[in-house]
């Protein structure tokens, strides 16, 4: 298309902006298409100086929602947050949804370092129409710089499985994916659930392995899920290791033959769900906004309904506020759902509430919970749900320091007692919230709950501490 001279040379906040140009790269094997697609997004806050900056789309995965919606440009921006425009360039996708990746079927490779260089100068003069007047102004010689980025993960070759949409989510994704672990050093199969809403952040993952080892191309190859007690999700371990701050009450209980009661606000494909049930031995309730979901994660990822879990749709705030009027009522018998039905084998107080909700606005980056769980009615509410020896435990992902440090002092002003643990991806926090305050009372026996919960938490019990 041709450009408007004037188009791009002031910065817009939050601007986004797609067209195509005939592909000046067609001499390079790597980029095939007729027409190259290009995106222009600028960042939705300040940016001082002016900075500009490319990205070339890998190959293979143009039409990953990391690269070819909004929402994913938007996330990808974000992470670099000294730019004030990020320009996607990558060959125009062959489909509108999500496909399959694999690098190895794909006779054009990747672009090597040789020809980088080669199309860093073919695409400048595009370029240069991008660039915003202010930028020039800050180097004075009418020169700007406009450094490439790389886009790296740890994704190897993917297979899309299904794609549905869901009432309250929007578009989902289901894959497998093969990663390379760097800090492992191993390679590991694995089944993601994505959100298009947020693409860039993993709604769910767990461990899966292929019956038979000897195939290139994932299609067509039967994969089982594994069950060896470990949550490969980076937060998901660090929670389950926050139990340790009520370890000797919840050692008590089981001991006396009594199931812990968990409440999970948020399910995803059920990791968490399913470990606490089948490693920990609790009794959970997990609540949901999507019923879509629901059906992913009994599907795709193994949740099964059943006497230990019990499933329920509906928005998690609103329902722990209806829950938290229930429980201090006369004749309180069990929690009731919003269709009439009567929880009758949760009768009483829970003695954990895990919270893993990712906020619903992209435009705030990768952030959890929404904020509205930081209000004092719904930090009340929650501990109006705990027994008096119980916690809340909360992964969050805070938009920035001052947020962060906000976030904390609400919470200590409800609680009795806050403790944090660092996830150490430079992403994500465990907050963990008692009702009152904890006595550790010295466990002199390893029970089968005791030793379990020191196995997966490994370094994290040592990475507690008391704000």
């Amino acid at each position: 298309m041709a450009l408007d001279p004037t188009a791009f040379k002031t910065i817009v906040p939050s601007r986004y902006i797609t067209f195509t140009i005939p592909n000046p790269l067609l001499h390079l094997h790597h980029f095939n298409a007729s027409q190259l697609r290009v995106a222009v997004l600028d960042s939705p806050g300040p940016s001082e100086p002016v900075q500009i900056a490319a990205m070339l789309v890998p190959i293979g995965r143009e039409a990953d929602w990391y690269f070819s919606t909004e929402q994913g440009h938007l996330q990808l921006i974000l992470n670099f947050p000294q730019l004030s425009r990020l320009v996607l360039i990558g060959n125009l996708p062959n489909s509108t949804n999500p496909i399959s990746y694999n690098p190895l079927l794909c006779t054009d490779g990747v672009v090597g370092v040789a020809d980088l260089a080669v199309v860093e100068e073919n695409l400048m003069p595009l370029l240069i129409e991008l660039i915003p007047r202010s930028a020039f102004c800050r180097t004075g010689d009418g020169l700007c710089e406009i450094p490439f980025l790389r886009y790296e993960d740890e994704v190897v070759r993917s297979l899309v499985l299904d794609r549905c949409v869901g009432e309250f989510v929007g578009e989902i994704l289901i894959e497998d994916v093969e990663l390379e672990l760097e800090d492992k050093g191993v390679r590991e199969f694995r089944r993601r659930l994505r959100f298009k809403r947020m693409p860039n952040l993993v709604q769910t993952q767990i461990k899966i392995q292929p019956k038979n080892l000897d195939f290139v191309n994932m299609e067509g190859v039967e994969f089982e899920i594994v069950d060896d007690g470990v949550l490969v999700h980076p937060y998901l371990t660090p929670m389950v290791a926050g139990l340790s701050v009520i370890r000797s009450f919840l050692d008590a209980k089981i001991g006396n033959g009594i199931k812990p009661k968990a409440l999970c606000l948020g399910v995803g494909g059920g990791a968490l769900l399913g470990f606490l049930s089948s490693q920990l031995g609790f009794q959970v309730l997990g609540i949901e906004a999507d019923n879509v979901v629901l059906e992913v994660a009994r599907r795709y990822f193994g949740l099964e309904r059943g006497n230990s879990i019990r499933l329920c749709v509906g928005d998690a705030l609103d329902m722990i506020g209806k829950f938290a009027t229930q429980v201090e009522s006369d004749g309180f018998r069990g929690y009731v759902l919003k269709n009439g039905e009567l929880l009758n084998d949760f009768d009483c107080k829970f003695d954990v509430i895990m919270v893993d909700l990712d906020a619903t606005d992209a435009n705030m980056g990768m952030s959890a919970p929404p904020s509205a769980f930081f209000q004092k009615s719904a930090l009340l509410a929650i501990r109006t749900l705990l027994s008096k020896d119980s916690v809340v435990i909360m992964n969050v992902i805070p938009s920035d320091k001052t947020s962060y440090k906000l976030v904390i002092t609400e919470f200590k002003e409800v609680f009795a007692q806050l403790y944090e643990i660092d996830v150490g991806n430079e992403d994500n926090f465990v907050l963990i919230a008692s009702a009152s305050e904890i006595e550790h009372v010295p466990v002199h026996r390893q029970s089968k709950f005791l030793k379990k919960l020191k196995q997966v938490s490994g370094c994290f019990l040592d990475s507690i501490r008391l704000i």
